[in-house]
């Protein structure tokens, strides 16, 4: 019935509403792992997870090839989630990648920071000064993460349908108030319309992979917008001649010959691709 999104401090409890939630829904629950395995299974070095995931890239990993590699990667597998069932995801930018779908529902979990320290302090047998580093530490990797990946301030409420407060309550009713939210918000309306979007989003996505790791086309940035109905790709993205642009085109058209593709891709004749 829904796509549900879980934002989450650390220490606030959300990967375990997140989990107990997905129970209660009945939807299926993707987890960080579970995210992470994909990419890697899709063609992204396992070794090269740790300068992009849910992290603030460096400033050499934010000028490299990698970095767009896993952005492409990334969204493809929360799209794949999303356009198979209705599911819980976690973390990963998964609010702002679905942020179209008429059917998605965002949630945020936070606590004050003494007692999501207390938390900390229990879970892992640390010290206040190492839990609160550890706090600093995790907001900044996110706040970095949103901004670079996706420009979007992750701490802004605005960003969900609702922030809870985890220090105020439990597990057990975060979930209750979660599960009830989902089922009164996503009608059938929205439903029947969040499961053509996420299809058609998913299609954008699959080709911009294929266009890029199986055709390998000289194109940077390059993303895909598609139409309501599907019917319609538009291609943007930076390339150095008029003539790799009409091949990006005429790729795509081979790869769906049933969708009008369109350019609006950008020649910049003495560009020079600075990935590394």
């Amino acid at each position: 019935m829904a796509i549900v999104t879980i934002a989450r401090q650390v220490a606030a409890l959300g990967d375990e509403i997140a989990a107990s939630l997905s129970r209660k829904l009945g939807y299926s629950f993707v987890d960080r792992h579970q995210i992470e395995e994909r990419i890697v299974s899709l063609g992204f070095p396992r070794n090269k997870l740790p300068k992009y995931d849910e992290r603030k890239p460096g400033f050499f990993a934010s000028m490299a090839k990698d970095r767009d590699e896993y952005l492409n990667y990334l969204e493809y597998a929360v799209l794949e989630a999303a356009e198979k069932s209705d599911c819980v995801i976690i973390g990963r930018g998964a609010f702002a990648i679905l942020d179209e779908l008429p059917n998605l529902v965002k949630f945020k979990f936070v606590a004050p920071d003494d007692i999501r320290i207390e938390r900390l302090k229990n879970e892992f047998n640390w010290n206040e000064k190492q839990a609160q580093a550890r706090i600093n530490e995790s907001s900044s990797n996110r706040k970095g993460f949103h901004k670079s990946f996706f420009n979007v301030n992750q701490e802004d409420p605005a960003n969900y349908l609702l922030t809870l407060n985890t220090g105020l309550l439990s597990i057990e009713e975060c979930v209750k108030v979660c599960e009830t939210l989902v089922k009164t918000h996503v009608d059938s309306a929205k439903e029947d319309a969040g499961k053509k979007r996420a299809a058609n989003l998913f299609k954008a996505q699959t080709l911009v992979n294929k266009l890029l790791f199986d055709c390998k086309l000289p194109v940077s940035f390059l993303h895909a917008d598609i139409n309501e109905d599907g019917s319609v790709v538009t291609l943007l993205g930076v390339v150095d001649s008029q003539a790799a642009a009409d091949n990006a085109v005429d790729t795509a058209a081979r790869i769906y010959p049933s969708v009008v593709i369109k350019s609006a891709i950008t020649v910049v004749q003495d560009f020079k691709n600075f990935h590394a």
